[in-house]
């Protein structure tokens, strides 16, 4: 089993995640990004990846390391390279999608403490999940935007005067998915 999903993982790329992304849904997630971050001073930043790397699926095949475990420490190294933890306030989010396990994680900034803590991020990634397993991609992606966004809307809302998030390309995240 461990090596039929590996071998899943080699044969997808991002060419995969543009079919089933095209032009169209990327425009309208980063609409969607968008206009989120009208309504609160956070950031999100949403990396699709087709498959893990190589050297992931290595640990995989090699010490049997869990892909739950492999697609949260990408989850992890996707946050430092996107620069997720360098906003202002501390109040990035990484969405990372992981389509070929119907996997999402979820990184949240040191600056964001929600209600229930990771116990309300592992609800919202379950539910998301499901939407991936069904072949929604883009339908998925778009309820963790607004579940991140309606958490950021509770916690950093935009004051009164206040440039949004989005106003300032300057040091900000890209609303676009990244598609790795």
């Amino acid at each position: 089993m461990g090596l039929l999903r590996a071998l899943h993982h080699l044969w997808l790329d991002s060419g995969d995640v543009h079919r089933v992304l095209g032009k169209d849904a990327l425009d309208r997630l980063a609409a969607q990004v968008r206009d989120s971050e009208r309504r609160h001073t956070g950031e999100i930043c949403v990396c699709v990846e087709a498959s893990l790397p190589l050297r992931y699926q290595w640990r995989h095949l090699r010490h049997r390391t869990a892909f739950a475990d492999l697609a949260h420490e990408r989850a992890l190294e996707l946050f430092a390279e996107q620069r997720v933890w360098d906003t202002e306030h501390n109040n990035g989010v990484l969405i990372y999608v992981l389509p070929v396990e119907h996997r999402v994680e979820l990184i949240a900034d040191r600056g964001i403490v929600t209600p229930g803590g990771s116990a309300h991020w592992q609800e919202l990634m379950r539910d998301i999940s499901t939407r991936f397993a069904a072949g929604r991609l883009e339908d998925g992606i778009s309820q963790a935007i607004e579940a991140v966004g309606n958490v950021l809307q509770g916690r950093f809302p935009t004051l009164e005067g206040e440039p949004p998030a989005g106003a300032s390309e300057n040091g900000e995240l890209p609303d676009r998915p990244v598609i790795l």
